[in-house]
């Protein structure tokens, strides 16, 4: 049996789950936004378009490059927590 994941930062989990909320004007709260369950399709549901334009904010944001063909998309993307991880890891601003 393994330990649940742990966010490092769940301030900076809490800001990106509003910011997929607003981005998307979903009718749901952030809070709403399972850390672990998957952002694409099953899961929150999202599509391609609804990753892009949080790729797009999340670049503004905080100065990430996210480019639309990196394979490591499917990873970054895969949930609230792993999209948080990448954003704290690599962000410029």
């Amino acid at each position: 049996m393994t330990a649940p994941q742990v966010c490092p930062d769940a301030a900076l989990e809490a800001e990106v789950a509003n910011l997929i909320v607003s981005t998307l004007n979903l009718e749901i709260t952030a809070a709403d936004i399972e850390p672990t369950a998957p952002l694409y399709g099953e899961g929150l549901g999202l599509d391609s378009i609804d990753i892009l334009e949080i790729a797009l904010v999340l670049s503004k944001q905080y100065g990430l490059q996210i480019k639309a063909d990196s394979k490591d998309n499917v990873r970054i993307f895969a949930s609230l927590r792993n999209l948080t991880a990448h954003i704290a890891a690599h962000r410029s601003k």
